[in-house]
């Protein structure tokens, strides 16, 4: 069974702000992360990687990717970002 999905209002905010082509790759990559979390062994093209111990990190597309956090409840995406803004900000040690 899925996890219901939660996203950040900055998130929403960030995808709002997106190129139309962007926004639909990524909504459509959020729309297929509760159904593929927890299954290791199926391909799904998200390419989640487990980042700490609760902590996660799937392509939103080509360019940029979602954090989120398996919580025991949902799936809580907090973050929207390209390679060196999630870089940054695993480095600023916010989410240890």
């Amino acid at each position: 069974m899925s996890k219901p999905l939660l996203i950040d209002h900055t998130v929403v905010r960030r995808l709002n702000k997106l190129p139309k082509t962007d926004r639909v790759e990524c909504l459509l990559a959020l729309c297929e992360l509760p159904q593929q979390f927890g299954q290791p062994h199926t391909p799904s093209g998200l390419g989640i990687r487990k980042l700490g111990k609760k902590l996660f990190e799937c392509r939103g597309n080509v360019s940029l990717r979602f954090i989120f956090e398996d919580r025991p409840a949902d799936l809580f995406v907090s973050f929207l970002g390209n390679h060196d803004e999630v870089r940054a900000l695993l480095r600023s040690g916010k989410y240890r």
